[in-house]
């Protein structure tokens, strides 16, 4: 996942979410009234004073859960990690095994108010770890059939470590807590494996988000670009959808002397490549964002064998659902001109793999002054949107959501990209990040910004 830090707002016209801008209601009986700032400064020291006492220890779980990474619906040990520190913290529900391996607490404060939810996601990547850091993984494990390492590459050891730590810090405050949080630890962001169900879909589909019913979710990526104790943010659309493509060009195989016998695949393959790429420059308005990507391309066993087939797989990243239908179509049209031409055929099966996340407008500029409010103006970023993608996206589809980036490269030295090998996100970032999301969560639970 990448982005670019201009300052600019995002100008891009997409479809967004019916309920954008809606009012927000909460669950009480009676409308409930902001608290006083008196109450809010009171509890924003609260945070501060547990968050120090806190994070040395919530570091040390981060180290445990780096070291012991977990591959999607496979996150058993950390969910039992998780598990047991909300159940020593006293929270009023703990539910596990949820949509396989997730976890789900419930801490209800002791004054009336909303209902809000928090997630993270926990599971790691198939990624062998190149870094120095002293709880570097070296598990290793089987993976579509293939010996991989695991890593936490995409920093969700530190996203898991934030909602661990807010968890407790919020315990300690549930006296004063006015309404309830509920804390959704989600299996298989990066995808289950394939032949399974996983993910923020499926959660939503099990009914994550009922009984008791958040009306906001917030939720945070680290980003390696951004300096520890930055954040960054996107009101709007934020991240894009992605969807996913497998396809295969068939041919007739020959002996390579003799390609006259053959209809060859390769050839074919190559032009679809090229072809493919018009539908980003030919097809798409020039201002509409979107990619079509080749990931791989397999095919042939010998240099002297025309093969029967070549495979191709890719993604396609886009924000607007018009443009995503676009796509889908003009791939089967060029495919279909293609092998028609070179005598053979193809197999096309895309794969929509998560909508787009729009972050709601209305709560991301209620949220912002608590942002600058917590790391300073200058430390707050307006980000663009990525054409990275992100599965909150199924939560934030069926109630507002706030998602934002976590800094987490120690200023004066570098981290490798998302997805590396040699990323390495620092400790601090996961006290930076307990600070931040805990007000977000108390500063909307108490009316702040209304």
């Amino acid at each position: 996942m990448t982005f670019q830090n201009t300052g600019k707002r995002p100008f891009l016209a997409v479809a967004v979410p019916a309920w954008l801008g809606l009012l927000l209601v909460t669950d009480s009986t009676l409308p409930a009234q902001p608290a006083p700032a008196a109450d809010r400064a009171q509890l924003a020291a609260g945070i501060e004073a547990a968050v120090d006492r806190l994070a040395p220890g919530i570091i040390e779980q981060r180290h445990h859960i780096h070291r012991n990474p977990e591959l999607g619906n496979r996150e058993v040990e950390t969910a039992k990690l998780v598990a047991d520190h909300l159940r020593a913290l006293g929270f009023d529900e703990v539910q596990t095994q949820v949509s396989h391996t997730g976890v789900v607490g419930v801490l209800r404060g002791g004054k009336p108010g909303p209902i809000v939810a928090v997630r993270a996601d926990m599971d790691a990547l198939p990624v062998t770890e190149r870094t120095d850091l002293p709880f570097k993984s070296t598990v290793r494990t089987t993976y579509l059939d293939q010996e991989v390492g695991v890593m936490h590459a995409c920093g969700h050891d530190i996203h898991t470590s934030v909602e661990l730590g807010v968890a407790a810090v919020l315990a300690s405050l549930r006296d004063e807590l006015p309404g309830t949080v509920k804390f959704i630890f989600q299996p298989a962001e990066e995808g289950p494996p394939p032949g399974e169900e996983g993910g923020a879909e499926l959660m939503v589909a099990d009914g994550v988000l009922g009984d008791p019913a958040p009306e906001v979710i917030f939720g945070l990526h680290s980003s390696p670009e951004l300096h520890v104790g930055s954040v960054g943010f996107t009101p709007g659309p934020a991240l894009a959808a992605v969807d996913h493509f497998y396809i295969d060009i068939l041919g007739t195989q020959s002996h390579g002397a003799w390609p006259h016998n053959s209809v060859d695949p390769v050839v074919m393959a190559a032009q679809a490549i090229e072809a493919l790429q018009t539908i980003r420059s030919r097809n798409m308005p020039p201002l509409e964002p979107g990619v079509v990507s080749i990931g791989m391309v397999r095919g042939g066993e010998r240099f002297n064998i025309i093969p029967e087939r070549v495979y191709l797989e890719g993604t396609v990243r886009t924000y607007d659902p018009e443009v995503r239908d676009l796509v889908e179509r003009r791939m089967g049209e060029i495919l279909e001109g293609v092998t028609s031409a070179g005598g053979g055929s193809y197999e096309l099966v895309y794969d929509r793999v998560t909508p787009a996340t729009f972050n709601d407008v209305a709560l991301s500029e209620r949220m912002a002054p608590t942002l600058e409010r917590v790391v300073g103006a200058e430390s707050v970023i307006r980000t663009d949107p990525t054409m990275g993608g992100e599965d909150f996206s199924f939560f934030s589809n069926e109630i507002p959501g706030f998602f934002y980036w976590l800094g987490t490269t120690k200023p004066g030295t570098e981290s490798g990209g998302l997805h590396t090998p040699t990323y390495r996100g620092d400790d601090e970032s996961v006290r930076v990040g307990m600070r931040v999301m805990a007000n977000l969560i108390v500063d909307y639970l108490t009316g702040a910004g209304e």
